[in-house]
């Protein structure tokens, strides 16, 4: 379904696509390209694009960790995100795939995704990739 469609970790030359596709996606001010650019460089975060025709039109994001409370790494895709017009393509799930096949390279056995309760799109399309929902419930505090 996806016609030239690659999907490929993240680089530094990527900084000004990913802080557009960010500012579609979260809104708000345009991230730094310089600040991706550190993150890319200094940080454990896998940052997968995914390119159509050499132009990035999508991007996930995904963490591994470790806590003395669980057997194991922990593994959690935090952010999903195509471009409108490159949707419906299979990109998506491309993306989460590709995600989780690094996060399993890694030694992580398991993953979880937060997305909103109405957020059906990406719910549909976790599904589809054989996520399940629980029954947790996330509480938050700015501080």
């Amino acid at each position: 379904m996806i016609l030239n469609a690659r999907i490929r970790l993240a680089s530094p030359s990527d900084a000004n696509e990913l802080s557009r596709l960010n500012q579609e996606f979260n809104g708000g001010d345009k991230r730094p390209s310089a600040d991706i650019i550190e993150s890319l460089n200094d940080s454990t975060e896998l940052i997968a694009v995914a390119e159509i025709g050499g132009k990035v039109v999508g991007f996930g994001c995904a963490q591994s960790f470790r806590s003395f409370c669980y057997n194991g790494l922990q593994g959690e895709i935090t952010e999903l995100y195509v471009a409108e017009a490159a949707r419906r393509k299979g990109i998506a799930t491309s993306l989460i795939f590709y995600l989780e096949k690094n996060l399993k390279k890694r030694g992580v056995k398991s993953v979880k995704v937060l997305t909103g309760r109405r957020n059906n799109a990406a719910i549909k399309t976790y599904e589809q990739c054989n996520y399940h929902q629980d029954d947790e419930l996330l509480l938050k505090k700015k501080l």
